[in-house]
């Protein structure tokens, strides 16, 4: 509004210019002849392919305006069909491998070593292989480092793979085959806790992830069973864990009958058998600088076996002494590594990922939990309350917060071109056209092998804003001919003739400069490429959209409000004097 007017009073086009080729006036010749081609390709297509078909659209109205439904209704019936698919987020492509490997509490550390170092030496074959395929006469290889880890504790490992980073690694060559290939080489390891062999790029969380609530702990576990087993038959899942795993070994006494008519009750029989074989401290005292605690237990030869517990004696009330076997049962169970809590409820939490992300998608994997394998499990365990977690949350988090930005923002432009154009069915118009640009949306997604996201979601936004964009420029040069005393179908064919060029241009011109992004195969720009694809391809059919629904819609609303009119008067109604910029011309209203 300020620097561009001045450089175009400067500009050399406004005065005569001598016809030479010699020098920069000779590049400016040539640019000119390049501009006149332009122009020439753009009055032909304004001319031969845009102006017949508006002429035939504003006398087929229907007809017109159903292959823009029949467009839409085909992409629902796909989207719900399969054919493109849906997912939370998107997967971002890792150059990061982690196994993680957890025994069961309480495992020799050289048992854990061992197994831990098995995987390591397979990850050398699955290197050399692929550094042999995909790398040959190279002096670089496949996995940059590998890096073994032991702990936290004795029963816990991991080992991390760095691969090459992704622009130097031919594109076949992706985390999740590495992991897939490690898989096979290793085979099934008996006696782990859990194995997971992770391909990272999960944005948001875990792509499944199903949290149990309940308060009958009984119910809980076993719902956890049944549940887990249903996923590991499933073969489109891998890495399936859970936050409840088995404890080390702990002795659990159950009192008999005969206890407690000899004053003796569970906790004071365990603070016995704890002091006799932990110990207890009987007394404290300072030698020096130092503090001195003595501890009072069992030898070591009566307390190194289970079978020691037959032989203890349990002090009663009274003073007698009774042997533990006569007044209590022992058993040897595993414990609770953690209590995890959710709402208030204890919770136990299953997750897993994608075993080939190309053919299914974690919205898919949730519905058939949901639909399938939870009816049958809650029926049995009704006490047991499902919640899904993971991307699922997010999602619903992210879905929540724009339901209400979003709507916010519709009604901010809605208002916005009312009071620009002083019309209240106008802006509603531009907003009717965005359900039909999601076709273009959707089927971008599909040609580059995208599922439509959260991240598709919020390009859709930034399209609503370029379409409403090019409709304000079409609209206004509408509204500017009912004014200049063209009749309703001439002012809205005109309108789209005379746009043409400016509309055509800013999609053309938007869809050139996200290029560069969609075409790109680097891994940073995989996160970029869902929103990118929303609004290039949004965009380009939001063109079409903008030449040719938008006026249907705009005749359509002429044709509803000469009705309502006659409806109210009973006399004959033009189509020119319902519209919003006549009648303002006719009150005598300046709308400049």
């Amino acid at each position: 509004m300020i620097i561009l007017p001045s450089h175009l009073a400067h500009s050399k086009a406004l005065r005569k210019q001598e016809h030479t080729t010699k020098g920069i006036a000779g590049v400016f010749s040539r640019i000119r002849v390049i501009n006149k081609l332009g122009e020439t390709i753009m009055n032909w297509m304004r001319d031969y392919l845009y102006s017949p078909v508006l002429r035939f659209a504003l006398r087929f109205k229907f007809l017109a305006f159903s292959l823009f439904i029949v467009a839409l209704v085909l992409t629902m019936g796909s989207f719900n069909g399969g054919i493109i698919r849906g997912s939370f987020f998107p997967r971002i492509a890792s150059d990061r491998v982690a196994v993680e490997l957890l025994m069961p509490n309480g495992t020799n550390e050289r048992v854990t070593d061992s197994i831990i170092s098995l995987i390591e030496e397979k990850s050398r074959i699955v290197n050399q292989e692929l550094t042999e395929k995909y790398l040959k006469g190279s002096d670089k290889q496949m996995f940059e480092n590998t890096i073994k880890n032991l702990g936290p504790g004795s029963s816990a490992a991991t080992l991390v793979i760095n691969l090459l980073p992704g622009e130097e690694r031919p594109d076949e060559v992706r985390s999740d085959v590495v992991t897939s290939r490690l898989r096979e080489l290793v085979g099934p390891v008996i006696g782990v806790e859990s194995l997971i062999y992770g391909s990272g790029g999960n944005f948001g969380g875990d792509p499944v992830s199903i949290s149990l609530l309940g308060s009958n702990i009984e119910q809980l576990k076993a719902a956890k069973a049944e549940l887990k087993q249903a996923m590991l038959d499933n073969a489109l899942l891998k890495d399936i864990a859970d936050n409840d795993p088995d404890g080390i070994k702990e002795i659990r006494l159950e009192l008999k009958d005969n206890a407690r008519p000899l004053g003796l009750d569970l906790r004071g029989i365990m603070n016995q058998v704890r002091s006799g074989f932990f110990g207890v401290q009987a007394q404290r005292f300072q030698r020096g600088q130092d503090e001195i605690r003595v501890w009072v237990r069992y030898a070591r030869s009566n307390r190194s076996s289970i079978s020691d517990l037959d032989r203890m004696r349990i002090n009663t009330p009274t003073g007698a002494q009774v042997p533990l076997n006569e007044i209590a049962d022992y058993s040897i169970e595993r414990g609770d590594v953690a209590i995890n809590h959710l709402d208030g409820l204890r919770e136990i939490q299953i997750s897993s990922d994608l075993s080939n992300p190309d053919e299914t998608t974690a919205t898919e994997i949730l519905e058939w939990i949901r639909g399938e394998v939870m009816p049958d499990i809650l029926a049995r365990y009704p006490t047991v309350t499902p919640s899904y977690e993971g991307q699922n949350r997010e999602a619903g988090k992210l879905v929540s917060s724009l339901r209400f930005v979003g709507l916010t923002v519709l009604f901010l432009i809605y208002m916005t071109i009312a009071f620009t154009f002083r019309s209240f069915s106008q802006p509603l118009l531009l907003i009717l056209m965005v359900p039909f640009s999601l076709t273009a949306v959707a089927w971008g997604h599909y040609l580059h092998g995208f599922p439509v996201n959260i991240l598709s979601l919020l390009g859709i936004i930034a399209l609503i804003g370029i379409m409403v964009n090019d409709g304000l420029v079409l609209i206004g040069k509408f509204n500017s001919n009912l004014r200049e005393g063209l009749q309703f179908d001439e002012a809205l064919y005109e309108a789209g003739r005379s746009r043409f060029r400016a509309i055509f241009l800013t999609s053309v011109t938007t869809i050139a400069g996200l290029a560069p992004l969609l075409i790109e195969k680097s891994r940073q720009a995989q996160f970029l490429k869902p929103m990118a694809i929303s609004i290039a391809y949004g965009i380009g059919y939001a063109t079409l959209l903008t030449l040719i629904l938008l006026p249907l819609f705009l005749s359509f609303g002429n044709s509803l409000k000469v009705g309502v009119k006659w409806l109210r008067t009973g006399g004959d109604v033009s189509k020119e004097e319902v519209e919003r910029a006549i009648k303002e011309q006719n009150s005598g209203y300046d709308a400049h």
